[in-house]
């Protein structure tokens, strides 16, 4: 690696590595801030070698945070000038939240905090008196990923593996731990048996590896189930407690494994601006598997609590974000998984070794001393090698029985090569367990009296696990390494074999269900471990393999394996989530502040002539059940909220009131739920108008034409055969085509169809616009928004109540599409014009009851106010026809009569429902809030 040799050098790789973090994002040619800016891969690279070069230069003393000025005097920036917002949202100290981008007072570079919080320390914890503690460092895939980082101040987070009672042992044990930087979280025994040997060991960890669900044969079972799904929660809760006590604004927090799924929502809950990320170290399974669980759902939202949700493998983050999908109905996309405006980043992060660790302990005395001893020991013979848990998903009964029928297969090898099994135990008072090592000294003892000799054996099984200098020696003498997990989340031995084979070079097979075959498959011999003649067959080409070939397939994977090191893993985790803690800044910045209740009822209360336009979907209506299990037909009948009848009537008999209620709902529906009250409806986005006397206008232009409705009426016909479970609406002016029922990922691709369909033949001609929902596609006549058909809507109000004060307080409250959002703008003060503006419907019309002159000027006190006027007046001369059309139309015009609309200083409400991404000034969280916000106003 290039050294720097001078403060030059460093201070243009510093300015390098800030402007590529910068880069993050690009601002267009219009000054507004654009998505991001390259790959996440070529930045991070690239970041990432920046901070080697930086690196190099501690060998040499260099203060590698340093600045140096124009006449080359060192600089210590300060690392409490934290950024401001302009600054966040510009991203031009986005590299402050790297660790070396600042310096302390002694010149030592400042290190962010990193709190690792996992269900065990990583070390165990021996009691040798009242207060006294012997600690040992523990072996495990987490601990060997994490032992390279260096960057960050570490602290670990844990359950310390002993339950205590008494205050001295809690106390000891703590301060203890300390001396280690870890933070014990004390659970009691029942909680343990409870949460770790039950909820974590019995249910999820089979789930996660295609076990399934153990089987349940009583109730006892089920309330068995349900409780130590209670306990699972309250142990994640204790942990976030800890959290809580040591956490420090800038830290991050890195939650780990299934045992913790519930902690990101846990913290998220204690201190929203927290940096969370969560990762998960077992393979997740498919959406079909995962689905099985009773508590799916609750324990998806708990883990999309988190910025940043990491895999090993693409696959992992596919099923992850499927059953996000198909379980909780939200948007997967490929950035994540987005709610509402909220996005969760979910991502592939293969985890690493510390590979420095292994090829160094090569050359120590004592692995060179073993190295000698194996030789000696297995002289002659290939050694083939394999170390695993004693695990159901490692596959060690398999890879047996394939070593047998190798042995089998080629008599000529028999007395040439020895196999080692290192088979580590785990869980050895869980009966499944037992009946595994039963099973596996059984082949062994099998295989070894049917091919075995006096003097030799052909398989060498321990029951044990070894030092790190034997298993380093071991690695290093090893021709051939036997992986064959049935299904595992990485599988870092792997890694370790080929991290010690520099001079060896053996060959590598690999089972293709463990997750290292994604990241060292093209240099291993993969395998169905299944398939156990397959197996033999890898077996005897390994033995077999030319030089060449071998030497080939070793270079690419230790130029993997030395190159993404578990530094690199940590440092890609950690800036992936540094910088969607500045995108969520970001995009909380374009979403609506919550309604401040009071304030809107204060200003109620004010005023004198009040309008409330109100939406029914998803606004008025009974919640529905999130969860996929659901009654199609129940819930396909829209009701209002119970809870809303009372306050409604008490709204709508207010003289002061007019209530509207504005959906795209066919006028039948809204006649159903709201015939009893004196309330202004308005169907189908404001086409049909029921008037406060009950009876139904036409807003529609004659010369729109609806031959196209029933052509666009068969093609749904169709989609909705082939879409079990969707179904479709047809309405006067609309047709509507609804999949929210239907699974979600069928259901788009059909959409997709849907619309090429239409596009080439019912409506390629026709005046009509498409507009896709969430999990919807609607066809319309062209021009039918709730925007352009509220002020035909307010002109015949205006009429009908013979309004002579003018409306001074407007309520717009609504789940709407993007589409009919220009309703919220509607009512919004513009610049003011020195002439009136004319602004009328698109569906009004001569002879219908509203004008096509009808013509509104909006005055403002300036750019950017909030406070505005509008000034209407009416005049009018018409009678009704048989049709409930209008015979002549309601003018309105600025120049005539008083000012029937005048909205001054801040009494304008356009509240979204549940909808973050809007143009409403203001957000309300589902229809509940709704339920009490309208319970006030009528109190």
């Amino acid at each position: 690696m290039q050294k720097l040799n001078s403060s030059d050098e460093i201070s243009i790789l510093e300015h390098d590595l800030a402007e590529l973090k910068k880069s993050n994002r690009l601002v267009d040619d219009n000054n507004n801030t654009s998505t991001i800016l390259k790959t996440r891969l070529e930045r991070l690279l690239k970041e990432r070698e920046l901070r080697k070069s930086l690196k190099s230069c501690n060998d040499q003393d260099v203060i590698v945070n340093s600045i140096v000025d124009d006449q080359n005097q060192i600089i210590t920036p300060l690392k409490d000038n934290f950024p401001t917002q302009e600054e966040l949202v510009k991203g031009l100290k986005v590299s402050k939240l790297i660790n070396n981008e600042s310096e302390r007072q002694d010149r030592s570079p400042f290190k962010q905090r990193l709190l690792v919080v996992a269900n065990r320390l990583p070390v165990s914890a021996v009691r040798k008196g009242d207060a006294s503690w012997h600690l040992e460092v523990t072996v495990g895939g987490l601990v060997s990923a994490l032992l390279g980082i260096t960057d960050f101040e570490a602290k670990w987070i844990g359950w310390p593996g002993v339950t205590l009672r008494d205050e001295i042992g809690r106390k000891s044990l703590t301060e203890a731990l300390a001396e280690k930087r870890c933070v014990p979280v004390f659970l009691d025994e029942n909680l343990v048996n409870l949460y770790y040997n039950g909820y974590c060991n019995n249910i999820l960890w089979p789930l996660f590896h295609y076990l399934g669900i153990p089987q349940e044969d009583s109730l006892a079972t089920i309330w068995s189930f349900q409780s130590q799904f209670e306990a699972y929660k309250k142990a994640n809760q204790l942990f976030a407690d800890v959290v809580k006590e040591h956490y420090q604004d800038g830290d991050i927090v890195w939650c780990h494994d299934y045992h913790l799924m519930f902690l990101p929502k846990c913290l998220k809950e204690q201190n929203a601006n927290i940096k969370v990320g969560w990762f998960l170290h077992t393979p997740f399974p498919s959406s079909e598997i995962y689905r099985t669980i009773p508590s799916r759902s609750e324990l998806l939202i708990a883990v999309l609590a988190a910025d940043v949700v990491g895999f090993h493998t693409y696959d992992y983050a596919r099923h992850f974000v499927s059953a996000c999908t198909r379980i909780l109905g939200l948007e997967g996309t490929p950035e994540g998984v987005e709610d509402q405006g909220r996005l969760t980043r979910v991502a592939a992060f293969p985890i690493g070794i510390d590979s420095d660790r292994f090829v160094k302990a090569i050359q120590l005395p004592q692995v060179k001393n073993h190295i000698k001893e194996f030789h000696e020991r297995f002289d002659g013979r290939k050694v083939m090698l394999g170390v695993d848990r004693l695990d159901m998903i490692k596959g060690i009964p398999q890879k047996l029985l394939a070593f047998e029928k190798f042995l089998e297969d080629n008599p000529n090898w028999q007395d040439k090569v020895v196999f080692v099994q290192i088979a580590v135990p785990t869980r050895t008072d869980v009966p499944e367990y037992q009946k595994l090592t039963c099973q596996v000294h059984e082949i062994v003892g099998r295989i070894n009296g049917r091919f075995g000799t006096l003097t030799t054996v052909p398989i060498h099984h321990l029951d044990r696990s070894f030092d790190h200098h034997a298993l380093c020696a071991l690695y290093a003498i090893t021709d051939v390494a036997l992986i064959t997990s049935l299904r595992d989340g990485m599988n870092l031995v792997s890694y370790e074999f080929v991290a010690c084979q520099a001079s060896k070079k053996g060959a590598l097979i690999l089972s293709e269900f463990a997750g290292a075959a994604q990241s060292l498959g093209a240099g291993a011999i993969l395998v169905n471990p299944w398939n156990v003649t397959e197996v033999a067959s890898a077996i005897a080409y390994a033995l077999n393999m030319p030089s060449e070939e071998r030497e080939k397939r070793h270079h690419h994977n230790y130029v993997h394996v030395t190159t993404h090191t578990s530094q690199d893993w940590a440092e890609t985790f950690i800036s992936e989530l540094n910088d969607m803690v500045v995108e969520a800044q970001l995009r909380t910045t374009q979403i609506p502040p919550l309604l401040q209740t009071e304030h809107a009822i204060e200003r109620y209360m004010r005023s004198n002539n009040r309008l409330l336009i109100l939406g029914f979907n998803v606004t008025l209506t009974e919640p529905v059940n999130t969860d996929r299990r659901v009654d199609q037909f129940k819930e396909m009948e829209s009701k209002l909220h119970p809870e809303l009848k009372e306050p409604l009537k008490r709204l709508s008999n207010d003289p002061k009131t007019t209530v509207v209620v504005l959906s795209g709902s066919h006028r039948s529906v809204l006649d159903k739920n709201f015939d009893e009250y004196n309330i202004w409806l308005a169907a189908e986005h404001g086409v049909f108008v029921r008037t406060g006397n009950k009876k139904w206008l036409q807003n529609l232009a004659e010369n729109i034409h609806m031959d196209w409705i029933e052509s666009v009426k068969h093609v749904f016909e169709y989609f909705t055969e082939r879409t079990p479970r969707s179904y479709f609406e047809l309405r006067e002016t609309s047709v509507v085509w609804n999949y929210k029922y239907a699974d979600i990922e069928f259901g788009r691709l059909q959409a997709k169809d849907m619309l090429q369909h239409l596009w080439t033949g019912p409506i390629s001609n026709a005046s009509v616009e498409v507009v896709q929902g969430g999990r919807s596609v609607e066809v319309r006549a062209h021009g039918v928004t709730k925007g352009s058909g509220i002020s035909g809507i307010l002109g015949q109000v205006i009429h009908d109540k013979n309004m002579k004060d003018p409306i001074d307080y407007v309520l717009c409250v609504g789940h709407f599409l993007p589409k009919d959002e220009d309703i919220y703008t509607f009512f919004e003060p513009e610049l003011p014009v020195a002439t009136p503006t004319p602004t009328h419907s698109s569906l009004g019309s001569p002879g219908n009851g509203f004008s096509p002159n009808h013509s509104a000027r909006r005055t403002g006190s300036g750019s950017g106010s909030r406070s505005g006027g509008y000034f209407v007046s009416a005049s009018d001369s018409e009678d009704d026809d048989s049709n409930g059309k209008r015979s002549s139309s309601t003018t309105m015009d600025v120049h005539k009569g008083p000012s029937v609309l005048d909205l001054q200083g801040d009494n304008y409400f356009s509240c979204a429902v549940g909808r973050k991404r809007s143009t409403a000034r203001y957000l309300l969280n589902s229809s509940a809030d709704v339920v009490t916000l309208l319970k006030k106003l009528a109190d």
